[in-house]
């Protein structure tokens, strides 16, 4: 089922799962004007269906020590599928490297950085994005502050 065939009782419940993964579904189905055992079927068809992907907790970078971010653009010296691979499965073993877009541009990739402060990026700059499989340049941009951060 596509998201543009869903009704509005499960759009609503994707937008208040999406702000509040943790609320109870008594208080879902008072939100959304179902009793609980529906409620509870449609949130099942959600997840069956692709809509919710998972549940997690989300934390304070900050508070972690992870307060550093940057983002790099990337260009390649190759981007034949088997390149792209072979840096699209390095970057994945990367815990720093938050997001990795593929990006249509004057660069390849899009990569979002986080790290403790400028001589920790430094050292993952240096010692492995740079040296990850085909890339040819790399441009940084440093974060003075996240405006909109959404998940």
């Amino acid at each position: 089922m596509k998201f543009s065939e869903l009704d509005q009782i499960d759009r609503k419940i994707l937008r208040i799962l999406q702000s509040d993964g943790r609320i109870s579904v008594t208080q879902l189905s008072e939100k959304v004007g179902l009793s609980k055992t529906p409620c509870q079927m449609r949130i099942k068809k959600l997840q069956d269906e692709g809509y919710i992907a998972g549940y997690r907790a989300v934390l304070d970078p900050t508070k972690m020590g992870l307060g550093h971010v940057t983002f790099i653009e990337v260009k390649m010296n190759d981007t034949t599928p088997k390149a792209l691979k072979a840096f699209n499965d390095a970057i994945r073993k990367i815990p720093e490297i938050e997001m990795c877009h593929l990006i249509a541009g004057g660069f390849d990739y899009l990569l979002k950085v986080r790290t403790t402060n400028i001589v920790s990026y430094r050292e993952i700059l240096g010692e492995v994005i740079s040296s990850l499989p085909y890339v040819s340049s790399t441009s940084t941009h440093v974060s003075m502050e996240a405006v909109k951060d959404d998940l």
